[in-house]
């Protein structure tokens, strides 16, 4: 695995405090999705637990190592959407699932070290889940570190955030994440970077799903419905049947394109005939409706009506 070079000043820093024996009792992993956050966990967690490290690193050969790399570890549990009664995966983590995690981290470590439990996607607890968790937060085992990742950290209560260690991923500079990616072997590196707006992860990540080939189809059907000759509904449904999030992230790329045109007095890759302000409110809308996709509504009713809105 290519360590991504952003990560470095954050191993660092843990691996200082684990000399000094100040490691925190729990952290929280976030940033944008596509940093290296899970790649970061598994290679900070398999390190803490195993018999030989070096550097921080797991020595890969020792009982822990062996145990761990199988996912059977005893004293490593990680939490993430379980399963409803009816076999359907939830779209939240809920009270039980925190609770049965307490009582898992009150037992004694087997190995007589670290107890590690991660939450990933921490932001998916639900209100009640959290307000479990705080109590394991605020009252913490001895020998004991919870992880939390999040995409999203601002949808987490700031009562969880703020008795985390707080570990924030940020986006590296262009050139550096364009050397990584060369280096990774991406394609056509600084298309899927300009795609990706600057985050090199999800940049390897649409290029290995060819994702850029669906950011130049969206385009192309912004532009046809612009010009009169797309069906927003056809087109809407289209866009729901595959992978609709990350059609929506592309449609609010293309018209902040569009936008900087106009400023430059340039012509647009749209050829849109809405006034800049109404180019705003339809990014404004774009950026929504990505977000109420994850909710009840109906996803078909909600790509019709941004649609039915742009020209």
């Amino acid at each position: 695995m290519s360590i991504p070079s952003w990560h470095a000043e954050h191993w660092h820093r843990l691996q200082a405090r684990r000399q000094r024996d100040a490691l925190p009792h729990a952290l929280l992993l976030c940033g944008p999705r596509g940093l290296g956050k899970r790649d970061f966990l598994r290679r900070f967690v398999r390190g803490l637990l195993c018999q030989h490290p070096d550097g921080g690193d797991a020595c890969g050969t020792c009982r822990s190592c062996r145990l761990f790399d199988a996912g059977t570890h005893p004293d490593y549990v990680s939490l993430s959407y379980g399963l409803r009664k009816d076999g359907v995966q939830r779209s939240e983590i809920v009270v039980d699932q925190i609770r049965e995690l307490s009582a898992r981290l009150a037992t004694a470590s087997q190995f007589g070290g670290w107890q590690v439990a991660s939450i990933d996607p921490a932001d998916a607890m639900n209100t009640a889940a959290a307000n479990a968790l705080l109590k394991t937060l605020e009252e913490p085992a001895s020998q004991t570190m919870l992880i939390l990742l999040a995409d999203q950290p601002w949808r987490m209560p700031a009562t969880i955030r703020s008795r985390c260690q707080r570990i924030e991923f940020q986006l590296p500079a262009p050139d550096e994440s364009l050397a990584w990616l060369q280096d990774v072997g991406v394609r056509d590196a600084q298309a899927a970077l300009t795609a990706a707006a600057g985050n090199p992860g999800l940049a390897r990540i649409w290029a290995e799903e060819g994702a850029l080939a669906q950011r130049q189809e969206v385009r192309k059907d912004l532009a046809a419905l612009a010009a009169g000759r797309g069906d927003a509904l056809a087109m809407g449904k289209r866009w729901l049947d595959n992978a609709p999030e990350q059609r929506l992230w592309f449609a609010a790329q293309a018209v902040a394109d569009e936008m900087r045109a106009r400023a430059a007095t340039e012509a647009g890759p749209l050829s849109s005939a809405l006034d800049i302000e109404g180019l705003g409110a339809w990014y404004d809308a774009a950026n929504r409706t990505r977000e109420a996709l994850r909710g009840p509504l109906r996803g078909d009713l909600l790509l019709l009506e941004l649609l039915g809105r742009w020209r």
